[in-house]
């Protein structure tokens, strides 16, 4: 089945956050109403029957959502577009909507600033004992048992050393030109990437920090397991902004118990948090953040951009770049 057109005048139905200049680029030809899920103090999601309903009773065209499942009810709905603002869009049956002739657009590399920027954070941080060193000045123990905090915070600087970046994604980019701007050596892993320097193995046995970039396949999934930080070097650190299902986390705790890591610093765990008790919450030598490598405004911007150029793009009767299933389009028409 093909797309149908794009109203002259769309009524766009936005559950995500939009912002910046694309917001009013698509305010200039569209109707659009606004009503973020993050404006919910906690997380707010629309059920397909929920979304469906609002879509017929506000004669709604397009709709952009970041987590809302768009299945079933939804595509029976018929909106002329599904927009989702993720990178990779697992909110959408895309399958069904290509069959119903529904364009669906996503927003790859939206955050990638935002996650390479934090995972830059977090390697400073685990490096540099940033956390434990605040934790001492704010309970009056710099000069702890007797020491002095030159004694117990002492790390090698970071410019000089080399750090192995698996996975060239968006993300992984953005992270490589960061670190190289910082003066450390950048090896890289990527079986899909020519520009890749090492295999993995090879980037394991050289690099001082580890950095995961690499989206979950089953053939990555628990790519990171005992027998890999085992080969990584003494006293290197691991970074994974990425999803946590890419390592053995057992593997990792034990790696850091036992001193063969320095440290590690984590952006997501299975289940988007860690069990009360959980002995990485124990570790000084680890920082842990919940999931916040894409909390920017700018990734908000970026893909409320992503959004406007596509849904312009599909007006005119083009095929965007971030249309996933460029299929549905007519061109005959």
């Amino acid at each position: 089945m093909s797309a149908r057109p794009l109203p002259e005048h769309p009524v766009v139905l936005a559950t995500a956050p939009l912002r910046g200049p694309g917001l009013a680029e698509l305010e200039a030809w569209a109707t659009v109403i606004c009503d973020p899920w993050i404006d919910e103090t906690t997380m707010r999601l629309l059920q397909p029957d929920e979304l469906a309903a609002r879509i017929r009773d506000e004669h709604v065209d397009v709709v952009i959502c970041e987590a809302d499942p768009c299945k079933g009810a939804v595509l029976d709905a018929e909106p002329a577009v599904i927009g989702s603002t993720r990178g990779d869009p697992t909110n959408v049956d895309v399958p069904g909507a290509t069959a119903k002739g529904i364009p669906v657009l996503h927003a790859p590399g939206r955050n990638a600033d935002g996650v390479a920027e934090l995972c830059v954070a977090l390697c400073f941080a685990v490096n540099r004992h940033v956390l434990p060193a605040d934790r001492d000045v704010r309970a009056g123990q710099v000069f702890a048992d007797g020491t002095i905090p030159y004694q117990r915070f002492r790390a090698p600087q970071l410019a000089g050393r080399t750090i192995g970046i698996i996975g060239l994604g968006a993300v992984g980019r953005a992270a490589k030109w960061r670190f190289e701007g910082l003066g450390l050596r950048v090896v890289t892993a990527d079986p899909f990437a020519a520009d890749a320097t090492h295999d993995l193995d090879g980037l394991l046995a050289e690099a001082d920090v580890v950095s995961m970039h690499a989206a979950v396949t089953p053939d990555t999934f628990g790519m990171m397991d005992a027998s890999r930080f085992a080969a990584m070097k003494p006293g290197a650190i691991y970074l994974n902004t990425a999803r946590a299902g890419l390592h053995d986390v057992d593997a990792l705790v034990d790696a850091l118990a036992s001193g063969h890591l320095a440290g590690a610093g984590l952006d997501h765990f299975d289940g988007e948090q860690l069990p009360a008790g959980h002995r990485l919450l124990a570790m000084d030598n680890v920082v842990l953040t919940p999931h916040i490598g894409g909390a920017t405004l700018d990734t908000e911007a970026n893909h409320t951009t992503l959004m406007a150029d596509g849904l312009a793009a599909l007006r005119r009767g083009d095929a965007p770049p971030n249309l996933v299933n460029p299929e549905v389009l007519d061109h005959g028409r």
